[in-house]
Protein backbone atom coordinates (compact mmCIF):
# COMPACT_ATOMS: atom_id res chain seq x y z
CA UNK A 1 0.00 0.00 0.00
CA UNK A 2 1.52 3.16 -1.32
CA UNK A 3 1.58 6.93 0.17
CA UNK A 4 -1.03 9.00 -1.24
CA UNK A 5 1.21 11.67 -1.61
CA UNK A 6 4.36 9.73 -2.93
CA UNK A 7 1.86 8.68 -5.48
CA UNK A 8 0.68 12.09 -6.23
CA UNK A 9 4.62 13.30 -6.72
CA UNK A 10 5.05 10.68 -9.27
CA UNK A 11 1.98 11.36 -11.44
CA UNK A 12 3.68 15.07 -11.30
CA UNK A 13 7.13 14.15 -12.67
CA UNK A 14 5.66 11.58 -15.45
CA UNK A 15 3.28 14.48 -16.54
CA UNK A 16 5.97 16.22 -17.66
CA UNK A 17 5.90 16.63 -21.42
CA UNK A 18 9.04 14.67 -23.22
CA UNK A 19 10.85 17.35 -24.97
CA UNK A 20 11.49 19.66 -21.62
CA UNK A 21 14.32 18.92 -20.33
CA UNK A 22 14.86 19.17 -15.81
CA UNK A 23 16.87 22.18 -14.63
CA UNK A 24 19.61 21.71 -12.40
CA UNK A 25 19.71 21.91 -8.97
CA UNK A 26 20.76 25.43 -8.45
CA UNK A 27 23.08 25.47 -4.97
CA UNK A 28 24.43 28.66 -2.82
CA UNK A 29 27.83 28.58 -4.59
CA UNK A 30 26.52 28.37 -7.98
CA UNK A 31 25.65 32.27 -7.38
CA UNK A 32 28.86 33.59 -6.42
CA UNK A 33 30.42 35.87 -8.52
CA UNK A 34 33.01 34.79 -10.92
CA UNK A 35 36.77 35.08 -10.03
CA UNK A 36 39.40 35.65 -12.46
CA UNK A 37 42.55 35.05 -11.53
CA UNK A 38 44.08 37.77 -13.86
CA UNK A 39 42.28 40.23 -11.82
CA UNK A 40 44.35 39.23 -8.80
CA UNK A 41 47.91 39.49 -10.51
CA UNK A 42 50.39 42.06 -11.98
CA UNK A 43 52.92 39.82 -14.41
CA UNK A 44 55.56 40.76 -16.89
CA UNK A 45 55.33 44.57 -16.55
CA UNK A 46 58.22 46.97 -16.95
CA UNK A 47 58.06 50.44 -16.38
CA UNK A 48 54.32 50.88 -15.33
CA UNK A 49 52.42 52.68 -12.42
CA UNK A 50 49.64 50.07 -12.05
CA UNK A 51 47.69 49.75 -8.61
CA UNK A 52 43.95 47.93 -7.42
CA UNK A 53 41.91 50.52 -5.20
CA UNK A 54 40.18 49.96 -2.09
CA UNK A 55 37.49 47.39 -2.47
CA UNK A 56 39.18 45.93 -5.28
CA UNK A 57 40.80 43.06 -4.01
CA UNK A 58 38.32 42.69 -1.08
CA UNK A 59 40.59 39.44 0.38
CA UNK A 60 41.46 37.59 -2.76
CA UNK A 61 45.01 36.10 -2.87
CA UNK A 62 47.28 38.45 -4.85
CA UNK A 63 50.52 37.19 -7.16
CA UNK A 64 52.81 40.52 -8.35
CA UNK A 65 55.58 38.52 -10.35
CA UNK A 66 58.52 39.30 -13.33
CA UNK A 67 57.70 43.02 -13.06
CA UNK A 68 60.85 45.47 -13.45
CA UNK A 69 61.17 49.21 -12.81
CA UNK A 70 57.48 49.64 -11.68
CA UNK A 71 55.38 51.44 -9.15
CA UNK A 72 52.81 48.91 -7.49
CA UNK A 73 49.81 50.09 -5.11
CA UNK A 74 47.35 47.61 -3.49
CA UNK A 75 45.15 50.04 -1.66
CA UNK A 76 42.90 46.86 -0.22
CA UNK A 77 43.33 44.11 1.80
CA UNK A 78 44.12 40.47 0.64
CA UNK A 79 44.51 37.08 1.95
CA UNK A 80 48.42 36.30 0.68
CA UNK A 81 50.51 38.09 -1.59
CA UNK A 82 53.49 36.73 -3.47
CA UNK A 83 55.91 38.84 -5.22
CA UNK A 84 58.38 36.78 -7.64
CA UNK A 85 61.34 37.98 -9.58
CA UNK A 86 61.05 41.65 -9.11
CA UNK A 87 63.80 43.99 -9.90
CA UNK A 88 63.77 47.71 -9.18
CA UNK A 89 59.79 48.49 -8.17
CA UNK A 90 58.26 50.34 -5.52
CA UNK A 91 55.39 47.99 -3.74
CA UNK A 92 53.20 49.04 -1.23
CA UNK A 93 50.53 46.41 0.17
CA UNK A 94 47.61 47.26 2.29
CA UNK A 95 46.77 44.45 5.31
CA UNK A 96 47.22 41.12 3.62
CA UNK A 97 45.48 38.09 6.19
CA UNK A 98 48.52 36.15 5.53
CA UNK A 99 51.59 35.58 4.31
CA UNK A 100 53.66 38.03 2.07
CA UNK A 101 56.37 36.16 0.75
CA UNK A 102 59.20 37.49 -1.37
CA UNK A 103 61.25 35.49 -3.45
CA UNK A 104 64.45 35.85 -5.74
CA UNK A 105 63.73 39.89 -5.72
CA UNK A 106 66.09 42.43 -5.64
CA UNK A 107 66.13 46.43 -5.38
CA UNK A 108 62.61 47.19 -4.31
CA UNK A 109 61.42 49.17 -2.01
CA UNK A 110 58.43 48.76 0.20
CA UNK A 111 55.37 49.42 2.71
CA UNK A 112 53.14 46.61 4.27
CA UNK A 113 51.35 45.39 6.67
CA UNK A 114 50.86 41.28 7.07
CA UNK A 115 50.40 38.80 9.28
CA UNK A 116 53.31 36.79 8.71
CA UNK A 117 56.76 38.33 6.47
CA UNK A 118 58.95 35.83 4.31
CA UNK A 119 62.09 36.86 2.33
CA UNK A 120 63.55 33.73 0.45
CA UNK A 121 66.54 34.40 -2.03
CA UNK A 122 66.45 38.12 -1.96
CA UNK A 123 69.01 41.11 -2.27
CA UNK A 124 68.82 45.08 -1.37
CA UNK A 125 65.08 45.42 -0.18
CA UNK A 126 64.10 48.02 2.21
CA UNK A 127 60.74 47.53 3.38
CA UNK A 128 58.56 49.32 5.84
CA UNK A 129 56.80 46.87 7.73
CA UNK A 130 54.10 45.94 10.07
CA UNK A 131 53.94 42.47 11.16
CA UNK A 132 51.80 40.46 13.90
CA UNK A 133 54.33 37.58 13.89
CA UNK A 134 58.44 37.77 13.50
CA UNK A 135 59.58 38.71 10.45
CA UNK A 136 62.08 35.84 8.66
CA UNK A 137 64.56 36.06 5.93
CA UNK A 138 66.30 32.76 3.96
CA UNK A 139 69.24 32.90 1.94
CA UNK A 140 68.93 37.06 1.09
CA UNK A 141 71.36 39.88 2.01
CA UNK A 142 71.27 43.75 2.78
CA UNK A 143 67.52 43.42 3.69
CA UNK A 144 66.92 46.65 5.32
CA UNK A 145 63.75 47.47 7.66
CA UNK A 146 61.77 50.54 9.27
CA UNK A 147 58.34 50.74 10.72
CA UNK A 148 55.16 50.97 8.86
CA UNK A 149 54.06 54.61 8.19
CA UNK A 150 51.06 55.33 5.89
CA UNK A 151 47.87 56.85 6.08
CA UNK A 152 44.64 56.72 3.62
CA UNK A 153 40.96 56.66 5.03
CA UNK A 154 40.40 53.30 4.39
CA UNK A 155 43.31 51.99 5.71
CA UNK A 156 42.05 50.79 9.60
CA UNK A 157 38.97 49.16 8.36
CA UNK A 158 41.17 47.41 5.82
CA UNK A 159 42.88 46.06 9.19
CA UNK A 160 40.12 45.07 10.94
CA UNK A 161 38.94 42.63 7.62
CA UNK A 162 42.56 41.32 7.63
CA UNK A 163 42.09 40.91 11.40
CA UNK A 164 45.47 42.91 12.30
CA UNK A 165 45.95 45.08 15.10
CA UNK A 166 47.47 48.39 14.37
CA UNK A 167 49.61 47.53 17.79
CA UNK A 168 50.76 44.51 17.02
CA UNK A 169 54.12 45.21 15.33
CA UNK A 170 57.12 43.14 15.26
CA UNK A 171 58.81 44.62 12.38
CA UNK A 172 61.97 44.86 14.37
CA UNK A 173 62.44 41.51 15.54
CA UNK A 174 64.40 39.51 12.74
CA UNK A 175 64.75 35.84 12.41
CA UNK A 176 67.36 35.04 9.93
CA UNK A 177 67.30 31.34 8.63
CA UNK A 178 70.52 31.58 7.29
CA UNK A 179 72.75 33.67 9.25
CA UNK A 180 76.79 33.71 8.12
CA UNK A 181 79.28 34.09 10.77
CA UNK A 182 80.85 37.64 11.10
CA UNK A 183 78.21 39.47 8.69
CA UNK A 184 74.94 40.75 8.77
CA UNK A 185 72.18 39.63 6.38
CA UNK A 186 69.76 42.49 7.66
CA UNK A 187 69.40 45.96 9.22
CA UNK A 188 67.31 48.92 10.14
CA UNK A 189 66.88 51.87 8.35
CA UNK A 190 67.89 54.94 9.69
CA UNK A 191 65.39 56.31 12.52
CA UNK A 192 64.73 59.76 10.23
CA UNK A 193 63.95 57.56 6.51
CA UNK A 194 61.71 59.64 5.14
CA UNK A 195 59.24 57.45 3.90
CA UNK A 196 58.15 59.54 0.56
CA UNK A 197 61.43 58.83 -0.27
CA UNK A 198 61.52 55.12 -0.86
CA UNK A 199 58.03 54.71 -1.70
CA UNK A 200 56.56 57.56 -3.28
CA UNK A 201 52.43 58.66 -3.18
CA UNK A 202 51.24 58.03 -6.46
CA UNK A 203 50.67 60.18 -9.64
CA UNK A 204 48.27 58.47 -11.95
CA UNK A 205 44.95 59.72 -12.43
CA UNK A 206 43.38 56.85 -10.68
CA UNK A 207 45.90 56.37 -7.63
CA UNK A 208 45.58 59.80 -6.71
CA UNK A 209 41.92 59.03 -5.75
CA UNK A 210 43.15 57.29 -2.95
CA UNK A 211 43.90 60.47 0.08
CA UNK A 212 46.89 59.21 0.92
CA UNK A 213 49.58 60.86 3.85
CA UNK A 214 52.64 59.72 4.45
CA UNK A 215 53.11 62.14 7.74
CA UNK A 216 54.57 60.09 10.65
CA UNK A 217 51.45 61.68 12.98
CA UNK A 218 48.88 60.76 11.03
CA UNK A 219 49.82 56.86 10.14
CA UNK A 220 47.41 53.93 10.64
CA UNK A 221 50.35 51.99 12.78
CA UNK A 222 52.05 54.08 15.57
CA UNK A 223 55.88 54.39 14.98
CA UNK A 224 57.71 52.68 17.41
CA UNK A 225 61.60 52.41 17.86
CA UNK A 226 61.42 48.73 18.40
CA UNK A 227 64.60 47.17 18.63
CA UNK A 228 66.67 50.24 18.61
CA UNK A 229 69.21 51.14 21.46
CA UNK A 230 67.20 52.94 24.03
CA UNK A 231 68.05 56.22 24.71
CA UNK A 232 67.35 56.37 28.32
CA UNK A 233 67.75 53.62 31.74
CA UNK A 234 63.69 54.44 32.18
CA UNK A 235 60.92 53.05 30.58
CA UNK A 236 57.69 53.31 31.72
CA UNK A 237 54.82 50.65 31.07
CA UNK A 238 50.83 51.80 30.23
CA UNK A 239 48.26 49.15 29.55
CA UNK A 240 45.07 50.28 28.59
CA UNK A 241 41.82 48.26 29.65
CA UNK A 242 39.19 47.00 26.43
CA UNK A 243 36.39 50.02 26.03
CA UNK A 244 34.61 52.50 23.66
CA UNK A 245 37.49 54.57 23.54
CA UNK A 246 40.63 52.25 24.09
CA UNK A 247 42.10 53.23 20.61
CA UNK A 248 41.57 56.63 20.65
CA UNK A 249 42.87 57.29 24.43
CA UNK A 250 46.08 54.66 23.32
CA UNK A 251 46.56 57.69 20.29
CA UNK A 252 46.15 60.30 22.29
CA UNK A 253 48.88 59.27 24.76
CA UNK A 254 51.07 58.61 22.13
CA UNK A 255 50.94 61.44 20.70
CA UNK A 256 51.00 63.48 24.22
CA UNK A 257 54.51 61.42 25.04
CA UNK A 258 55.76 61.54 21.89
CA UNK A 259 55.14 65.18 22.09
CA UNK A 260 57.01 65.94 25.00
CA UNK A 261 60.31 64.01 23.56
CA UNK A 262 59.31 60.71 24.68
CA UNK A 263 60.35 57.47 22.52
CA UNK A 264 57.29 54.43 21.49
CA UNK A 265 59.43 51.41 22.00
CA UNK A 266 56.64 49.24 21.50
CA UNK A 267 53.03 47.66 21.55
CA UNK A 268 51.33 45.02 22.16
CA UNK A 269 47.47 44.20 21.40
CA UNK A 270 46.48 40.76 23.76
CA UNK A 271 44.27 39.13 25.66
CA UNK A 272 44.90 38.60 29.28
CA UNK A 273 43.89 35.87 31.85
CA UNK A 274 43.61 36.71 35.66
CA UNK A 275 46.87 34.64 36.42
CA UNK A 276 48.89 36.60 33.62
CA UNK A 277 46.95 40.12 35.54
CA UNK A 278 49.05 38.57 38.58
CA UNK A 279 52.50 38.64 37.31
CA UNK A 280 52.12 41.72 35.50
CA UNK A 281 50.36 43.95 37.46
CA UNK A 282 51.10 41.96 41.37
CA UNK A 283 49.58 43.81 43.87
CA UNK A 284 47.40 46.02 41.70
CA UNK A 285 46.09 42.64 40.27
CA UNK A 286 42.50 42.70 42.11
CA UNK A 287 41.70 46.14 40.63
CA UNK A 288 41.86 45.06 37.04
CA UNK A 289 40.53 41.51 36.74
CA UNK A 290 36.90 42.72 36.28
CA UNK A 291 38.74 44.37 32.85
CA UNK A 292 39.86 42.12 31.57
CA UNK A 293 36.44 40.06 30.36
CA UNK A 294 35.72 42.97 27.99
CA UNK A 295 38.26 42.12 25.71
CA UNK A 296 41.93 42.37 24.72
CA UNK A 297 43.80 45.19 26.54
CA UNK A 298 46.90 47.50 24.44
CA UNK A 299 50.09 48.12 26.28
CA UNK A 300 52.74 50.69 25.42
CA UNK A 301 56.14 51.21 26.44
CA UNK A 302 57.64 54.43 26.83
CA UNK A 303 61.40 55.36 27.10
CA UNK A 304 63.60 58.69 28.31
CA UNK A 305 64.25 60.20 31.54
CA UNK A 306 61.59 60.97 33.41
CA UNK A 307 58.91 59.21 31.14
CA UNK A 308 57.14 57.22 34.49
CA UNK A 309 56.54 60.53 36.24
CA UNK A 310 55.18 62.30 32.81
CA UNK A 311 52.92 59.66 31.95
CA UNK A 312 51.43 59.08 35.84
CA UNK A 313 50.88 63.35 34.88
CA UNK A 314 49.23 63.11 31.43
CA UNK A 315 47.00 59.93 32.38
CA UNK A 316 46.07 61.78 35.42
CA UNK A 317 45.29 64.54 34.11
CA UNK A 318 43.87 63.86 30.55
CA UNK A 319 42.46 60.37 31.42
CA UNK A 320 41.04 61.42 34.90
CA UNK A 321 38.23 58.62 35.05
CA UNK A 322 39.43 56.23 32.93
CA UNK A 323 41.31 53.35 34.38
CA UNK A 324 44.92 52.11 33.40
CA UNK A 325 48.08 50.55 34.56
CA UNK A 326 50.74 53.03 34.94
CA UNK A 327 54.37 51.62 36.03
CA UNK A 328 54.45 53.43 39.91
CA UNK A 329 58.34 54.16 39.80
CA UNK A 330 61.98 54.04 37.74
CA UNK A 331 62.61 51.25 39.95
CA UNK A 332 59.67 49.17 38.93
CA UNK A 333 59.06 50.38 35.69
CA UNK A 334 61.67 47.77 34.14
CA UNK A 335 60.15 44.74 35.46
CA UNK A 336 56.69 45.78 34.33
CA UNK A 337 58.09 46.45 31.06
CA UNK A 338 59.61 42.88 30.62
CA UNK A 339 56.68 41.03 32.77
CA UNK A 340 54.48 42.24 30.01
CA UNK A 341 55.99 41.59 26.83
CA UNK A 342 57.35 38.08 28.29
CA UNK A 343 53.65 37.15 28.63
CA UNK A 344 52.82 38.49 25.50
CA UNK A 345 55.26 37.39 23.23
CA UNK A 346 54.63 33.60 24.71
CA UNK A 347 51.34 33.69 24.25
CA UNK A 348 51.26 35.51 20.81
CA UNK A 349 54.25 32.43 19.70
CA UNK A 350 56.64 35.22 19.18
Amino acid sequence: MGCFFSKRRKAKKESRPENEEEQPKQYSWDQREKVDPKDYMFSGLKDETVGRLPGKVAGQQFLIQDCENCNIYIFDHSATITIDDCTNCIIFLGPVKGSVFFRNCRDCKCILACQQFRVRDCRKLEVFLCCATQPIIESSTNIKFGCFQWYYPELAFQFKDAGLSIFNNTWSNIHDFTPVSGELNWSLLPEDAVVQDYVPVPTTEELKAVRVSTEANRSIVPISRGQRQKSSDESCLVVLFAGDYTIANARKLIDEMVGKGFFLVQTKEVSMKAEDAQRVFREKAPDFLPLLNKGPVIALEFNGDGAVEECQLIVNETFNGTKMFVSESKETASGDVDNFYNFADIQMGI
